[in-house]
């Protein structure tokens, strides 16, 4: 009963061994897998949005996510809200700048002429 059991279990591992090493009609080892790509990549036409990250989603690797769809992504979203930033520091200081000269307009026009 041993040696079937043992018998069996070489059939077995043979068998496999010839099915991934490809020793049927196939003509060859199994094609190896296309690795996951990214698929909904952020638009480069435009600015990125809200919805654009609600859709982003990334495939997963052998150890989670793949490490150079993640960096490409955050780094594309670093850029473009440091541009975002400078833009608004840029409109706040020209805001500042223009109520600063419309309150001096405004402060000449009320003051009191000496005739």
């Amino acid at each position: 009963m041993f040696l079937f059991l043992v018998v069996a279990l070489a059939v077995v591992v043979a068998a496999v061994t010839l099915a991934v090493v490809g020793g049927g009609e196939g003509g060859g080892p199994l094609p190896e897998a296309a690795p996951e790509r990214l698929q909904d990549l952020l638009p480069l036409d435009r600015p990125i949005n809200r919805v654009d990250i609600e859709a982003l989603r990334f495939p997963l690797a052998a150890r989670g996510y793949r490490m150079s769809d993640v960096d490409d992504a955050l780094s594309r979203l670093g850029a473009e809200l440091a541009e975002r930033d400078a833009r608004i520091a840029d409109l706040e200081s020209a805001l500042a700048g223009a109520q600063a000269s419309a309150g001096h307009v405004s402060m000449e026009k009320h003051a009191p002429e000496d005739h």
